[in-house]
């Protein structure tokens, strides 16, 4: 099956960690954004066992910012994924620092407008 190349092309502007973590399922076009919706892929969970783990669904979908491209905002939809251990019960999901924190830009983003700014806008065009 041929893969959508918005898809593919959303690849090819995320991070390495991005893509190894994250699966690009959603590209939409509208006339402002071209959003990007990423689920955490289900890669096994490091200092378990196999099998210990079983996939529980997602948290709600975190929204961070990332470059304009042509013109566009270009929002990360992310779904974090969850597990439940089965000896305990208790639920299991990793630590992602993907925005600088206090805002809701990636990290490459807020660093390249700090850099060009001298601060990380909160409003206007590039928020």
């Amino acid at each position: 099956m041929e893969k959508n190349p918005y898809i593919e092309l959303a690849e090819c502007l995320l991070s390495e960690e991005m893509v190894e973590y994250f699966e690009v399922v959603m590209v939409e076009k509208t006339l402002e954004t071209l959003d990007v919706t990423l689920e955490e892929r289900d890669n096994g969970f490091e200092g378990y066992k196999p099998g210990q783990l079983h996939p529980n669904g997602f948290y709600e979908e975190s929204i961070v910012r990332d470059y304009p491209v042509r013109g566009r905002k270009m929002p990360f939809h992310i779904k974090r994924r969850r597990w439940v251990d089965v000896e305990t019960g208790k639920s299991v999901s990793r630590r992602w620092d993907l925005v600088t924190k206090g805002t809701h830009f990636s990290k490459e983003s807020a660093a390249f407008l700090k850099d060009m700014l001298g601060q990380i806008p909160d409003y206007g065009p590039l928020s």
